[in-house]
This record gives structure tokens, C-alpha cells and sequence, in this order.
């Protein structure tokens, strides 16, 4: 995250609007101190009222809190104001949730899409000032999104976190930083128990940080009459040789909702196949054409909550939902069918 005071980017802020206007010094006027500390500051230009709510990053978590925020101050207000959301540098995500709810942004890197009557400033394509060094801390990294996992598929439920530690089988102090980095996306109760706070908003969260090429992906060619034939030999292979494995992607959403047909197999499996094994399923391999993906992932996590089907064995709906985005063909339409027909959460009061 950048950390920068309020002070400076409300300067930054203001020098910007400043600059896109055409106003001068004495047309300008910044409050710092509201009475309300959900907002970070007012800035008056002209006939414009702009109150501000300054977030470090732009994730979903971080846009959605202040845009909440900004429609609650903006509701106490008389006249005509402004909401504008202000981050080091606005990603895909963030622009999309902004402009979903109608709310002005810009960047302290020099972009801007801000909306009003008699006002239009849009300004694209400047990169991001604010890269800082190394990798952010990331809550949905490969061990770490255990946490979020294990919050999704109990969406209703709170927990302590030592018995969080060890329902997802991670030492306790990790389990507490990943509670913390995830701040905004589940809450803390008055017992001390945690739970997640917007269950759509979590999963939007860790998707938009998601690679499935990140795991170990063998790419192959197996001969049969159609893919259903490939996916029971698949799965009866691994349940004779006792491979843990469960299916994914395309097959899975095929499985879980029999949404569309599907041509690529996926599975999940625990370790890589041996030479042996591969000539049993008589698997070929290749990248192109292929209709068989065995993928070795990079965190045993992806088979949490996992379970048969049609007696084949699919990771959760959360995990072939996330798995789908790093598929060709249909598979973002079957992402989209997973979510509105299988993981129906009920937000927490």
C-alpha cells in the first residue's frame, strides 16, 4: 500500500483540479478537518463542491468502503456536491465499481474520470507514479487464500481464529496477519470471533489477483469418443491409483450445473504424474489442441471443500469459479453461470 498523509493528497488533489479547470489560487478552497472523519476533505472551486475520500490502493475492498462512505456524507449535505474517490493509481476493477455506482474518481499518477452537471474531465493512459518496491501483501496469495476460501464456502459463520488455524491447517500467528490484511472484507465481532462482511465483494476481491497460470499446468491429448469419456477415465484412473484429484474449469461448471458442453478436462492433482501414469491414461502431450490439463497446484487449498458429483470428485464452486477465468471458450459465461445460480450469499447483518 502507499502510504502518503492526508494533507499531501488533498494538495496533490486540489493542484490537480487546479491545473484541469483552469482556476486560479483565490477560486480555491480545501477544508482539512470535517466534522465527519469518514471523509477526508472538502475542496471548493468555482461553483464545484468536491468532498474527497482518499483510499492507498484500489482494490475492491478499498473502493467499495468509500464509496459507501461518500454517499453517506453526500445525503447529510444541502445543494449540489461531488463524490470523488481519490488513490495513488486507479485500476480496471476500482474504475469499474466507480462507474457502477456513479461516483467521480482520479489518480495522484494524473488520470481522472469525473462526472458532473456542466463538468467532464476524462484523462486515460498515464502510468502509475507510485510502484513501490518489492510485492504488496497479498491475503489471497497461495497459502493464504485458505482464509478467504475457508470464509466463502461458510459464509455465514464466525470463528475464532485459533480454530480458524486449524480448520485451514496454518499456524495461528500467520492466520492472524492474514485476518488483518483482510480488514475491510471480514469483521470482527464484540466476542472476538471473525466473519466475512460481503461475501460477493470478498470473492471480487481475491479474483481480481487470481492467476490460474500460476500453477503447474501439464497440457496434453487423450484419445476417446468425447470428453465425458475422458473425464470418467480421468477420474477413475486417479481414484484407482489413490490420487487425490479433483476436476475443474469447464468440466467442473459442466458437472456442478451442466452448463454447456465442454472439451477441456481439468483436474487438479496432488503431485506430478508419473511417466507411468501418463502412458496408462495414454496421455500425449501438447499445447496446442490439447483436451487434457493436469494441473499440480501451487497450494494443497484448492481441494478445501471439494466433493463428488455425479460421482466424480470437483473442487468447490468457489474454486471453479476463480479457475474458470484462466480457461478459453465459454468459460467466463460458465463463471458468470456459477455465480448467479450456485454461490447465492445472503450479505451478514
Amino acid at each position: 500500500m502507499i502510504r502518503i498523509s492526508e494533507k499531501k493528497a488533498l494538495e496533490k488533489i486540489t493542484s490537480l483540479l487546479k491545473e484541469w479547470l483552469n482556476v486560479s489560487e483565490n477560486e480555491v478552497h480545501v477544508s482539512y478537518n470535517l466534522p465527519d472523519k469518514k471523509i477526508d476533505g472538502c475542496i471548493s472551486i468555482k461553483n464545484q463542491n468536491f468532498i474527497v475520500e482518499i483510499k492507498s490502493a484500489s482494490n475492491s475492498a478499498q473502493i467499495s468502503s468509500a464509496i459507501q462512505s461518500l454517499k453517506s456524507f453526500r445525503s447529510t449535505l444541502e445543494g449540489s456536491t461531488i463524490p470523488l474517490i481519490a488513490v495513488p493509481f486507479m485500476g480496471e476493477v476500482g474504475h469499474n465499481l466507480c462507474k457502477e455506482a456513479g461516483v467521480s474518481w482520479l489518480d495522484l499518477s494524473g488520470n481522472a474520470d469525473i462526472s458532473a452537471p456542466n463538468l467532464r474531465v476524462l484523462i486515460t493512459g498515464r502510468p502509475n507514479r507510485f510502484k513501490g518496491p518489492g510485492r504488496p501483501a497479498n491475503p489471497f496469495a497461495s497459502m493464504s487464500s485458505r482464509i478467504a476460501r475457508w470464509f466463502l464456502i461458510h459464509p455465514g459463520k464466525a470463528i475464532n481464529q485459533r480454530e480458524l488455524a486449524l480448520k485451514t491447517d496454518m499456524d495461528e500467528g500467520f492466520t492472524s496477519r492474514i485476518v488483518s490484511r483482510l480488514e475491510g472484507l471480514v469483521g470482527r465481532k464484540k466476542d472476538g470471533t471473525v466473519r466475512v462482511l460481503d461475501p460477493d465483494l470478498l470473492l471480487d476481491s481475491w479474483r481480481e489477483v487470481y492467476d490460474f497460470n500460476k500453477h503447474k499446468i501439464l497440457k496434453g491429448y487423450i484419445a476417446e469418443r468425447s470428453s465425458s469419456e475422458v473425464l470418467k477415465k480421468l477420474s477413475d484412473l486417479f481414484v484407482k491409483n489413490g490420487m487425490p484429484h479433483a476436476a475443474t474449469g469447464l468440466c467442473a461448471a459442466w458437472l456442478l450445473n451442466e452448463y454447456a458442453t465442454f472439451r477441456i478436462v481439468t483436474f487438479y492433482i496432488k503431485s506430478t504424474p508419473s511417466a507411468e501414469l501418463l502412458k496408462k491414461l495414454g496421455f500425449r502431450e501438447e499445447s496446442s489442441g490439447s483436451n487434457v490439463w493436469i494441473v499440480v497446484p501451487k497450494d494443497e487449498g484448492v481441494f478445501h471443500g471439494s466433493k463428488k458429483v455425479k460421482k466424480i470428485r470437483c473442487v468447490h464452486p468457489v474454486q471453479v469459479y476463480l479457475d474458470l477465468f484462466g480457461h478459453p471458450e465459454r468459460a467466463k459465461e460458465a463463471a458468470e453461470n456459477i455465480r448467479h445460480e450456485i454461490l447465492k450469499w445472503k450479505k451478514n447483518g
